[in-house]
């Protein structure tokens, strides 16, 4: 079992967003939901809470109103291996109204940020050549979806 879980408080939309969540990332499902109940300050049969897995990592989502917004402060980094994984998520998760953002960040259109990061990035950005990083750093800096073919040739600049 999982000792820490991330609760994300969403204003009437946790339902939908635990859908788009689960059908973005392979094996992931959702476990659990309760409504609301007729009397409750909220829409019988809204969601109030429900539990979701996006591969293998176990969520609570909470339904109850617009008291607290999702921010920068806190984003869900995902680790991409090539190109596509990062295609694949940054186009998903920036649909029907999500925002790209700067440097692999974007925010879902739920509010929730993001990090769409391929591993390659932080081995450029920590290279030994400090000249390379640098370059690394600047092409970065100009992007919005990461790039990793632009990153390598940045990297082999000279």
């Amino acid at each position: 079992m999982q000792k820490i879980t991330p609760f994300l408080w969403f204003d009437g939309k946790a339902e939908e967003a635990m859908n788009l969540y689960t059908s973005v990332f392979k094996n992931s499902k959702i476990i659990s939901i309760k409504r609301w109940a007729e009397g409750s300050p909220f829409p019988k049969d809204q969601v109030m809470q429900g539990v979701f897995e996006l591969d293998g990592l176990r969520f609570h989502a909470f339904d109850a109103g617009p008291q607290f917004k999702f921010t920068e402060a806190i984003s869900l980094f995902v680790s991409c291996e090539t190109q596509e994984e990062i295609d694949h998520f940054w186009n998903k998760l920036t649909a029907d109204g999500g925002q790209e953002s700067m440097c692999g960040w974007l925010k879902d259109k739920f509010g929730l940020s993001w990090q769409i990061t391929p591993p390659i990035l932080g081995e450029l950005l920590g290279d030994k050549d400090k000249a390379k990083a640098g370059r690394v750093m600047d092409a970065m800096m100009k992007m919005k979806k990461i790039i990793i073919a632009d990153l390598k040739k940045a990297a082999e600049q000279k």
